[in-house]
């Protein structure tokens, strides 16, 4: 710290002359959040010392020798994460992040989603059947990535064993649809997180729109999660695998062995929380009441807010247009008040239905509660640690140096396509999404946005995608990732084995997201033209895949004793 505040003192700027751009030294912060989150894997300390580095870098180089330019640094440092963590719009936020994990651990308790799940299971006949049900559950359970990977596999794996469907297989389910389909859902625990992060970025560029509708802008080119999506469907209707989990499927439904001899399957004991009540009454409707109403809230508090009451009273049939509501979500100028009370109504709605149709008491709905508040504290604390950092980068004008730096010579076309590879290292290597997002967001967009002329348009939209997705990429390839983790446990499937069967099946939807999509893309072509390219490559890909022997419908095992 010491050497580079010395080295940045003798590098600063004349003061008396001012320039626009920062120094160079105001990419250490997020070059440090980067650098050291890969070589300890711990996010949360990375930010941390990111931000006091920033804040030393405020105030000591005009003073280096100076104890009060340290004491000051020191207080810079502090003052970023203060403003963020009491920002009453970051805290609105905060608000609908921990309202709604806190929901869902209510709806589990009083058997909403295991209701759910339940009914689904009822159209499962054989392998094949059994699997598209799986991906049916994870789509459905689409509100938090967290929660579709302990429901879905503990759920499902008694069913799965019954027609012989390996744990890699149904691991690799889970893991496929939490965070893809939690990404792409316009109501998920994900959202608040990312339409503070395009908040901000809007803000900090002058771009006139909310955080809700650059979320939009970006859905149509988040092409890693609907590729893989189609991938998975596709695997299940052809009945066949390649790589390591074809062996899977093949020794599981040859010999009747679910894991690998030497497998040593995660316990699935973390998530007993996540069990009902032994005295709910399991019914899909406690769940499915506070869900759908959590999403009609969401919606339709957007339309009225955006003038959507004006338009439907002028044209009814205005309602179904999509460019309609893209005005509308343009134009709507409190969406995360709205989210806040959206997710406030969801959870007194699934409290009361965990009471009426679940039938559990108020005390253990109450606990129910406490227990998904608990678990926002992580998503809470990277959220403020990543606010705080784009604050040290405001100061330090690390956007505009990076602008001035790669600006002339960076092509736009190819930005999208690297920064999607850079999302996907840093998150295979930090095995966190929200932490690279964080890590990514404030330093990427600025440049997107510039290099395109300080326009916000295709290569700035595209932009926001690539690292959104890249940063799936990386969570779904990664051993030290935590989804990737809870799907092994809840699968009670060997973790490396999930890893190992897995790997070959993400890093080709992200090659294809990246010679299909993003690159493409940044061409100008559509979107439609590259999710059309990239769904026939996969069809071609399974087609060519040989038949295999063990592929039927009417064989049964009986499922084995854990």
């Amino acid at each position: 710290m010491i050497a580079l505040t010395v080295i940045a003192y003798w590098a600063a700027p004349d003061p008396a002359s001012p320039i626009h751009p920062g120094p160079w030294y105001s990419v250490l912060p997020p070059l440090l959040a980067v650098t050291l989150a890969i070589v300890t894997g711990r996010i949360l300390s990375s930010l941390l010392l990111a931000i006091i580095i920033g804040g030393l870098l405020v105030a000591v180089p005009e003073a280096p020798l100076s104890v009060t330019a340290w004491a000051s640094g020191i207080y810079e440092g502090g003052h970023f994460v203060f403003i963020s963590a009491t920002s009453w719009g970051n805290i609105k936020l905060l608000v609908f992040v921990t309202l709604v994990l806190a929901m869902i651990a209510t709806v589990i308790v009083a058997g909403g989603l295991h209701g759910i799940v339940e009914w689904l299971s009822r159209f499962a006949k054989g392998p094949r059947s059994v699997q598209f049900v799986t991906l049916l559950m994870g789509i459905t359970i689409f509100i938090d990535d967290y929660a579709n990977t302990m429901i879905v596999g503990a759920s499902m794996r008694p069913v799965t064993d019954t027609y012989k469907v390996s744990r890699e297989k149904l691991a690799f389910l889970v893991d496929s649809t939490s965070a893809p389909v939690a990404g792409l859902a316009v109501v998920s625990t994900w959202v608040g997180y990312e339409v503070g992060l395009f908040a901000d970025q809007a803000q900090a560029l002058g771009i006139h729109r909310t955080g809700y509708a650059m979320l939009f802008d970006a859905l149509q080119f988040r092409f890693y999660c609907i590729m893989m999506l189609f991938f998975v469907f596709i695997s299940i209707v052809s009945g066949k695998d390649y790589g390591s989990m074809a062996t899977a499927e093949r020794r599981s439904r040859t010999t009747g062995a679910l894991a690998h001899e030497d497998a040593v399957p995660m316990t699935s004991k973390a998530f007993s929380a996540a069990k009902p009540h032994v005295d709910a009454s399991i019914r899909a409707m406690t769940g499915v009441i506070p869900i759908v109403a959590l999403f009609i809230f969401l919606l339709g508090g957007i339309w009225v807010d955006g003038g959507g009451g004006a338009i439907l009273m002028q044209n009814p049939s205005l309602l179904f247009s999509p460019h309609t509501w893209r005005n509308v979500i343009s134009d709507s100028e409190h969406s995360v008040d709205i989210l806040a009370y959206a997710a406030t109504f969801g959870l007194v709605l699934a409290a009361i239905c965990a009471r009426l149709l679940g039938k559990i008491d108020w005390t253990h709905i109450g606990k129910a509660v406490l227990s998904g508040a608990r678990s926002s504290l992580l998503p809470i604390l990277i959220l403020v640690l990543a606010w705080s950092l784009k604050e040290a980068c405001d100061a330090l004008r690390t956007g505009p140096f990076l602008v001035a730096a790669v600006g002339d010579v960076l092509s736009p076309a190819w930005f999208p396509a690297i920064t999607f590879s850079i999302a996907a290292l840093t998150s295979f290597s930090t095995g966190t999404s929200y932490g690279t997002m964080a890590i990514l967001m404030p330093t990427a967009v600025p440049i997107a946005y510039h290099i395109e002329g300080s326009h916000y348009d295709l290569i700035t939209m595209i932009t926001l995608a690539a690292i959104l997705d890249g940063s799936i990429v990386g969570d779904h390839c990664s051993p030290i990732s935590d989804t990737t983790i809870m799907s092994s446990i809840s699968s009670s499937c060997d973790h490396l084995h999930h890893v190992r069967t897995q790997l070959p099946y993400s890093l080709t939807c992200a090659f294809l997201a990246l010679s299909c999509g993003y690159i493409p893309a940044g061409l100008g072509v559509p979107s439609w033209v590259s999710l059309v390219m990239a769904v026939s490559f996969m069809a071609i890909l399974f087609w060519l895949l040989p038949q295999p022997a063990y592929r039927s419908e009417g064989v049964i095992a009986q499922p084995e004793t854990e």
